[in-house]
């Protein structure tokens, strides 16, 4: 992708818009200059979606450094002065958070940035993490109106531009807080879900605790997700902000092993789990159990959450150079870039369907094809082979045909009888998924779950021990990062209601 040529648009200008006051006619239009004219609607149409500046795809492939520039502000004024200000903002309904999104987008229109982070801290607990890996394109973006006529507002990178801005200006935003309220709740996992309601909780004045089974907080964002996707730095800002606001941490914790949740309840008037669903999924053909085959889950963690990707830990990790990881979604994106990042010669997609049912989100398909990821699309493993020492030396996969839809919609993956052939590997990485791991609820009987071991929630998030929610993948699968957030807002309240005496304790 080009860089967009920045417009010369001057910083917005404080004052109350005294020509207009005035009676004058006020000057032409300037994108963040609330004392120019507004532009019309047919004005707002013309202007072209402004598109994210991103590293060079020959430099970036080879380090960890974030791909995506962000915004400046001249770029973010001209693209906010593309939101209509819809009276009926559909685009919030694709948003599991709820963020008011005309709202932040217009004090942007207004020049005042302060007021638009203000605004999205309110309503957004990770607001650098979502304009970053939220997939806006099927959430708030898939619903602006605009996009019935041409490329949506680029909600994601306004949302980005804002949140950085409050991150580099400390302490420009204060947000309220309810007076204590004397009760204490506990939450089980710092990933998206636990994260977002620790920031509701105390926000509602409650006394909250997270307790994480690794040594940093985070979750999934920081041992799943890559740093040239999501730095590992803004991770830990926005774990800042909440502290800073009176969350407590409590690293090393495992729930089902420290203590038990039954442990955990007697301490705590309440309790959100989010421990997500990170047992990994393997392809279940010969040979998946030689040295050099990998799950994403795996990979992924040796490299971002114990730093083999910096070069500056004792992390063992392999370094492939022909890396073949089978799947389509975001995980096996990160996965494969991740693997040229860390040396390979070349990094290669085995995804049993065509490019475009692939499931991850366009823009990291469009960031790995730029990079020089090779797709192997059509394509089922059959067999992973390797030499007398137990090394993975090949994958012998077989040529697949979409036929009728499945039970999900999509178009089944069919064997072409005869069409089997050899990919020459030295490592394979499965990234076809995950499950709940049963750790923590293998120590709650009374914890009611499915028949595939996740938790039963009512839709407020309550599960069948009174005073206990869930959230996140352990209750919904593997999911997005923003619909765990969702469920963490959600729980949240319901907690608050709970401790409040606003919600019978009935079970799910």
């Amino acid at each position: 992708m080009t860089e967009p040529l920045e417009p010369t648009v001057p910083s917005a200008r404080a004052g109350a818009h005294s020509r207009e006051d005035a009676g004058a006619p006020l000057p032409p239009h300037v994108p963040g200059d609330p004392t120019t004219a507004k532009p019309s609607n047919k004005e707002r149409m013309a202007i072209e979606r402004v598109g994210m500046p991103e590293r060079p795809a020959e430099i970036r492939a080879r380090d960890f450094a974030e791909v995506n520039l962000g915004y400046t502000e001249a770029l973010a004024f001209l693209e906010a002065d593309r939101c209509l200000q819809c009276k009926n903002p559909t685009c919030m309904d694709g948003c599991p958070v709820r963020v008011d999104i005309p709202g932040f987008i217009l004090l942007l229109q207004q020049g005042d940035v302060r007021g638009a982070a203000r605004s999205m801290l309110t309503d957004n607990a990770l607001p650098c993490v979502t304009g970053r890996v939220c997939p806006q394109e099927i959430q708030c973006e898939g619903r602006c109106v605009r996009a019935k006529k041409g490329p949506a507002v680029a909600i994601g990178a306004l949302e980005r531009y804002v949140a950085d801005w409050a991150n580099t200006h400390e302490g420009a935003v204060v947000l309220d807080v309810h007076e204590p309220t004397g009760r204490k709740v506990a939450v089980v996992g710092s990933g998206p879900a636990g994260l977002t309601a620790a920031g509701e909780l105390v926000g509602l004045g409650h006394d909250v605790t997270i307790f994480e089974a690794f040594h940093a907080p985070g979750g999934v964002l920081i041992y799943g997700i890559p740093e040239f996707r999501l730095p590992k730095d803004i991770v830990q800002q926005e774990v800042d902000r909440l502290v800073a606001r009176g969350v407590k941490l409590e690293p090393n914790a495992i729930i089902g092993k420290t203590w038990t949740l039954g442990e955990l309840r007697d301490r705590f008037d309440a309790i959100f789990i989010a421990v997500g669903a990170g047992l990994p999924i393997f392809m279940d053909v010969p040979g998946e159990n030689l040295k050099g085959v990998y799950s994403a889950n795996e990979y992924l963690t040796r490299v971002n959450l114990m730093g083999a990707w910096s070069g500056k830990t004792d992390t063992p990790v392999l370094h492939g150079q022909r890396v073949t990881v089978v799947g389509g979604g975001n995980v096996a994106m990160d996965s494969v870039r991740t693997g040229l990042r860390m040396g390979a010669a070349t990094s290669s997609i085995v995804y049993r369907r065509g490019k475009e049912e692939l499931p991850a989100r366009k823009e990291e398909v469009h960031h790995a094809e730029a990079e020089g990821v090779v797709f192997e699309m059509l394509t089922a493993p059959v067999e992973v082979l390797g030499d007398e020492h137990g090394w993975v030396t090949g994958l012998r996969c077989i040529r697949m045909e979409l036929g009728e839809p499945d039970a999900s919609g999509r178009r089944r993956p069919m064997p072409i009888p005869g069409s089997e052939f050899v990919m020459e590997t030295d490592m394979v990485v499965v990234a076809i998924g995950t499950r709940s791991n049963p750790l923590l609820t293998s120590t709650a009987p009374e914890l009611d779950v499915t028949e595939r071991g996740y938790i039963r929630t009512d839709e407020t998030g309550m599960t069948s021990m009174p005073g206990v929610f869930a959230g996140g993948d352990i209750v919904r699968g593997a999911a997005t990062v923003i619909l765990a957030m969702g469920d963490g807002k959600t729980a949240a309240h319901a907690i608050d209601d709970y401790l409040l005496g606003k919600r019978e304790a009935v079970t799910a």
